[in-house]
């Protein structure tokens, strides 16, 4: 599987098989607003135009930027955050016994959101579920903990959203859901991965030590009109 697309994803995943969704130019293509709050630059384009940029970021919009950014004019304020880990997993894990695993559509919107408003609040928006698939645990009628797909190329797909309640950890839900959507990618031959903050050491240690291997610190911006 090969994974050079995952050192610039957004740009490889709005070519690939976001490109349907994909608003912009040749040099800078984003998400819609309500879908996902991200950026990619083409990766031998070290400037983009003012006037590129005007047409796709809001005055009281944040986008992000993963892998390149380009230099800009003093018209955009284009912040460096600390590197995050990207992490891949290419061989098959165990798997973690635990209450059944549901698939997370339209009729559970609402449920995802009130979740991930709760305890994944940054990036995540009401469209974010046509990105991919989204699954979860139920426990007594409510959603206990979830796992999504976002940015993703014929190879490579991203597994984000991996969130738990607060009322339901220590109970290896997240765990159960990484490693089981982990190996249905495997089965489809395509690589899974993710991105961490290095800040976020309990969700860090559990990527380590369910098998998931860092594959490069990545390059993190956030973008602003100045």
């Amino acid at each position: 599987m090969n994974d050079a697309a995952l050192d610039n994803p957004i740009w490889a995943a709005l070519h690939g098989r976001h490109a349907h969704c994909a608003i912009g130019d040749a040099t800078a293509l984003r998400y819609p607003a309500d879908m996902a709050p991200f950026v990619g630059v083409r990766a031998d384009c070290a400037t983009v135009a003012d006037a590129t940029l005007e047409s796709l970021v809001a005055r009281d919009e944040t986008m992000y930027l993963l892998g390149h950014a380009p230099d800009v004019s003093d018209a955009w304020s284009l912040h460096a955050h600390a590197p995050l880990a990207q992490m891949t997993c290419g061989e098959p894990l165990a798997a973690v016994d635990g209450p059944p695993i549901v698939t997370l559509d339209e009729s559970r919107r609402a449920d995802v959101l009130a979740l991930t408003a709760l305890v994944y609040p940054h990036y995540f928006r009401p469209r974010t579920m046509a990105m991919g698939r989204y699954f979860g645990i139920d426990d007594g009628g409510r959603l206990a903990a979830m796992i999504g797909e976002r940015l993703a190329t014929d190879t490579c797909q991203e597994i984000s959203a991996i969130c738990t309640h607060p009322e339901f950890t220590g109970r290896g839900l997240a765990r159960r859901l990484l490693a089981w959507l982990t190996n249905d990618l495997l089965r489809q031959g395509r690589l899974p991965f993710l991105h961490v903050s290095h800040d976020n050491l309990r969700a860090k240690r559990m990527y380590d030590d369910i098998g998931y291997r860092t594959r490069r610190d990545i390059g993190f911006w956030s973008l602003r009109r100045a």
